[in-house]
This record gives structure tokens, C-alpha cells and sequence, in this order.
């Protein structure tokens, strides 16, 4: 029996969930049958190369987890390694450009480890207004200051670096996951060496689509292998399996090692999901053409939505942004395109820093012409008055 004092603990929750409702901002989890891309059309998920299904892929994961069990036993630092995550670290640095890599259970918390390690009560992090919420947090818990500029302004950068003389870190996505444009990581580069800064960048959505052979947005900047750079990935998007690393010089990540609670007091990546990413990258480095192939795929989509009258972002990697006039609207709208097999993404505040809701749209190397003509068609049908209206041509 419980008193009514402990029944109404959480009665506050109820205050929320109403203001949520009001503001059309209610969260759903809505499981999705294991059969669904037989039948609809996924434009939300960021299997980029279309490898999450690629017998490679899956069977380099079965191999795994019939020779090493189903779960790493351990953080990496007892029983939690494999060989399947060495050889997965060596060879995604060596891909990627880069001395050293190390493996974690995922890409966020790649980028806590690497912020958390790296920061410090005596450090200043310069953080993008646009970062992803990982790396919002790997600032909050860095314990460092933290100077929030601009979305993309290199020169708000360098304002907030002049004249630090103590540890620094600037920190931004290579490819912003709302709307999906790049981070300027060619200009911002020189700043942070003039600063003397470090420059920490999420590559979730650049590596498999930007660079040569998909190496990522810091290759495509020159910028791979850098002493001063530390790159985060997620092998959850371009890989098609879970996990994430942070790859950067060998001391660094010797740092991470010994100093990173994301990484210390956490159970190892499964040996399921570091042999599907292993083998998702061996595939990737032997067709190079993927990466051109998802990029071409986004910027069909962006022209023909564009010549339709939606308002959609001009993508630079995967991602295409369509505006939408409110929180509601965006709900109604990407229901109306899962209900004609085109599932599309939503993206609403707080998860949009300028507010402005969203369909979000993630391009595969593997669409045909057929589907892209189906999907924009689908979405121009269901779009609220207003967000198109000049027809498919």
C-alpha cells in the first residue's frame, strides 16, 4: 500500500506533457516491422550507403557474434576488448587519415569521451550554435568554460580564441544533422593554430559520404592526420551498425585511454556490431563510389523538392531540410507521408536551435530514380498549404 503523498510524486509530469501538447511537440515511439523496407520508402533513417541490409555487412556480424558471444562481457579495459576492435580502430584511422582511433558502445558517447578528456576546469571550449546535442553535453561535462558562437562564424570563433593562453578546444559538426550544410573546417582551421587551439570535429555525417573514397569532411579539408585535429565518428550512419570513435594522434588517444569516464566505466561495443562496421568499411574502401552516389541522390532530391516550391536546404552531404510552418504541421505532414509509404524524418524545438520545424530527409547511395521520383511526389501531395505549390513539371 502506498500513502497519497507518494501517488502524487509525480504529478508534475502531467503539468508537462499538457504544455507539450499544446506546443505539438509529443514524442512517439513507434516500433517499425522488420519487413518495412519491402514496402515503404525510409528517407529518415541514416543507413547512407545502404549497407545496415548488405550481406557483407550482416554476415561479417554473424561471424562475430557466433565466434565471440553476443555481448563484449566488460568495459574495454577488462574483458571488453577484441580483436575485432583492434583491427576495427586500425583500420578506420588508417582509413580516415588519422594516427590512432579508439572504439566506444556509441557515437555520443564518442563525443563525451573526447570533450570530457580533452576539457577541463582550466580549458575554454568555443562550441558551434548548431552542434549536436552530444557535444552540448560533452561541454556541460567537461567542466570547462564554454563560449557558444554563431552558427558557421569563423571570425566569432577566432574573437572568443584571442588571446587564450591556456588550454582550447574549438568544437563543431562536419555536417550539421538539421539542415545538413557544412561547417567552413578549411577557414577555421588556421584560426585555431593561430590560437594555438585544438580542433575537435563530428564526423557523424561526413565519413561514407564526403572525401575521397567517403574518408570523411576532415580528408576533404586536408585536414586528416593533423597534429592539432581530433575527429568523432558514429558507425551507426555511412557503416550501417552501432558504435562510435574518436580518432586523432596516438597520444590523444593513449589520453582517452587512461582518462575518458565515457569509455572507462562503460561495457565494450558489442563484437556484433564492431564486425558489421569492420565489414562495412572494408566494402566501403573497395567501392569508393558510394560516397559520390549518396551525394548525387541528395542533390536530386533538393532540386526536384525546389522545383516543386518547397522550401528545402541545398544539401552538402546526405541531409535535406524542408521547412515547415509549425511544430503541428510537421507532425501532420510526415504522418501523411508514412501513411503513402514514404517515411520521412520530423524535426522539431528543442531539437532545431532556430526553431523552425522540419522534414528531414537523408539521401542512400542505393535509391533508384523511380524512388526518388515517388518520394518527392509523395511529400509534395501531402504538404500543407503553402509549404509547395508549383507542381512536379
Amino acid at each position: 500500500m502506498h500513502d497519497d503523498d507518494s501517488a502524487r510524486v509525480f504529478d508534475w509530469l502531467d503539468a508537462a506533457a499538457e504544455r507539450r501538447r499544446r506546443a505539438g511537440l509529443v514524442r512517439e515511439l513507434r516500433p517499425r516491422a522488420a519487413d518495412r523496407a519491402a514496402h515503404d520508402l525510409d528517407l529518415a533513417g541514416n543507413d547512407y550507403l545502404g549497407l545496415s541490409r548488405h550481406p557483407a555487412v550482416t554476415g561479417a556480424a554473424q561471424a562475430a557474434l557466433r565466434e565471440w558471444g553476443a555481448g563484449a562481457t566488460g568495459s574495454r579495459l577488462v574483458t571488453g576488448s577484441t580483436r575485432l576492435h583492434a583491427d576495427l580502430e586500425r583500420e578506420l584511422a588508417a582509413f580516415c587519415g588519422f594516427e590512432a582511433a579508439l572504439v566506444l558502445s556509441s557515437g555520443y558517447a564518442a563525443n563525451l569521451a573526447a570533450l570530457t578528456a580533452l576539457g577541463g576546469r582550466e580549458s575554454l571550449i568555443v562550441s558551434d550554435a548548431g552542434n549536436h546535442a552530444s557535444l552540448i553535453d560533452g561541454c556541460r561535462l567537461s567542466r570547462a568554460e564554454v563560449a557558444v558562437v554563431p552558427h558557421a562564424d569563423v571570425p566569432a570563433f577566432a574573437k572568443a580564441l584571442d588571446g587564450r593562453t591556456g588550454p582550447a578546444l574549438a568544437v563543431t559538426d562536419a555536417v550539421f544533422s538539421v539542415d545538413g550544410d557544412a561547417a567552413p573546417l578549411a577557414a577555421l582551421a588556421p584560426v585555431c593554430r593561430a590560437a594555438g587551439a585544438a580542433l575537435v570535429v563530428d564526423d557523424a555525417h561526413g565519413l561514407g559520404v564526403l572525401g575521397p573514397g567517403g574518408r570523411g569532411a576532415t580528408a576533404a579539408a586536408g585536414l586528416a592526420g593533423a597534429p592539432d585535429v581530433v575527429a568523432t565518428v558514429t558507425l551507426s550512419k555511412s557503416l550501417g551498425s552501432q558504435g562510435g570513435a574518436v580518432l586523432g594522434p596516438a597520444r590523444v588517444i593513449a589520453h582517452l585511454v587512461n582518462e575518458a569516464r565515457p569509455f572507462i566505466f562503460d561495457t565494450g561495443l558489442a563484437p556484433a556490431a564492431a564486425g558489421a562496421a569492420l565489414g562495412a568499411l572494408r566494402l566501403l574502401r573497395r567501392e569508393p563510389r558510394l560516397a559520390a552516389r549518396v551525394r548525387g541522390n541528395a542533390t536530386a532530391l533538393y532540386r526536384r523538392l525546389t522545383a516543386a516550391g518547397c522550401d528545402a536546404t541545398r544539401p552538402d552531404a546526405a541531409v535535406v531540410s524542408v521547412r515547415a510552418p509549425s511544430p503541428a504541421t510537421a507532425v501532420r505532414w510526415a504522418a501523411a507521408c508514412r501513411a503513402a509509404g514514404v517515411t520521412v524524418g520530423c524535426f522539431r524545438p528543442p531539437s532545431v536551435p532556430d526553431g523552425v520545424s522540419r522534414l528531414r530527409l537523408t539521401a542512400r547511395a542505393d535509391l533508384t530514380e523511380d524512388q526518388l521520383v515517388r518520394a518527392v511526389h509523395e511529400i509534395v501531395r501531402a504538404a500543407p498549404p503553402g509549404a509547395a505549390g508549383r507542381g512536379l513539371g
